[in-house]
């Protein structure tokens, strides 16, 4: 049976035999992402009550798993045996899904992560990855303004035109669950030196970098406390690239859960277009998506991390 026949039989996907499980959801997600996330090193970051920080399971600490693995290997024998320990059922169980439970641990919210630019093997990157990240007091709409301004600023910049822009072949926005991501595609593999000469923020000398400039035309343009970095400050939204370099994490761009705490998810992350970015009521749409909404609208949104959008 198909994933997708298989995951459409539940009322509740995240509870496919009555115990919390976002693990059918992301073997859902991830057949989806096979392409975007080929080589990439997945992680899963856990949530235990009982524990003051989530549990990161990630590739450079653990055997590496990779999307190919994640999208084929949860079936119903799978999830069934979810309401053992996995010392348990593991005879019955193949390596790679002995991998998966390792990652994502049943009756837990887990958020599906991985690997920027893989976990360090070649120091390599083929993207670069910008967080819209909003600190207390900022609203999701305020980022999506910021991020709209954003993409504006980077397709205006006249140098990133003529010295950067045909080294890119596209770029990706998404919607985090609570704010955005934008990644700018590479068309080759380049070194970090790459990143470190353009994108990497100094907060000594801000618009020596093209993430300073860009952040202070998005603030000069929204009136919004917009800065580059990763220093969070109360009511301000910060341009963060540092999860770029290869070590770095993000999000998934299609089918993350992003959780609030250990009882409870607010938002799943999706792919965008430049469009919907533009539209006023687009933070509301996707705060009321639910899973069920999600599943079935999969082909649709999925859409947009195939066909990304192009540089104007």
């Amino acid at each position: 049976m198909g994933i997708e026949k298989f995951i459409s039989e539940f009322s509740d996907p995240l509870r496919p035999y009555g115990d919390l499980d976002p693990s059918l959801l992301y073997s859902f997600a991830a057949s989806y992402c096979v392409d975007f996330l080929r080589g990439k090193e997945l992680a899963a970051k856990n949530w235990i009550p009982q524990m003051k920080f989530p549990l990161l399971k990630r590739g450079s600490k653990e055997a590496p798993l990779f999307v190919e693995v994640l999208a084929e290997n949860v079936d119903e024998n799978f999830l069934k045996l979810r309401k053992k320990h996995l010392k348990e059922v593991r005879s019955k169980l193949s390596p790679q899904q002995q991998l998966i439970w390792e990652y994502f641990l049943p009756r837990k919210f887990s958020e599906f992560l991985y690997a920027t630019n893989n976990e360090g093997v070649d120091k390599k990157i083929d993207r670069i990855f910008f967080d819209i990240d909003r600190g207390k007091g900022v609203t999701s709409e305020q980022a999506r303004i910021a991020a709209l301004e954003f993409v504006h600023a980077i397709e205006e910049d006249g140098e990133f035109k003529s010295k950067l822009l045909p080294l890119f072949s596209s770029f990706l926005i998404a919607w985090t669950g609570s704010s955005f991501h934008v990644f700018l595609m590479l068309k080759e593999k380049q070194d970090n030196l790459f990143y470190e000469k353009y994108f990497k923020y100094s907060k000594e000398s801000p618009e020596t970098s093209f993430t300073g400039r860009w952040a202070k035309k998005v603030a000069e343009k929204t009136k919004l406390n917009v800065r580059g970095g990763h220093e969070r400050a109360e009511n301000a939204i910060n341009i963060d690239p540092s999860q770029t370099p290869s070590g770095k994490l993000c999000r998934v761009p299609l089918g993350s859960l992003h959780v609030s705490s250990p009882k409870e998810y607010n938002g799943i992350s999706m792919p965008l277009s430049l469009k919907m970015l533009e539209q006023e009521d687009i933070v509301e749409k996707l705060q009321n998506y639910t899973i069920l909404k999600f599943i079935k609208d999969i082909n649709n949104i999925s859409k947009h991390l195939r066909n990304m959008e192009r540089f104007r």
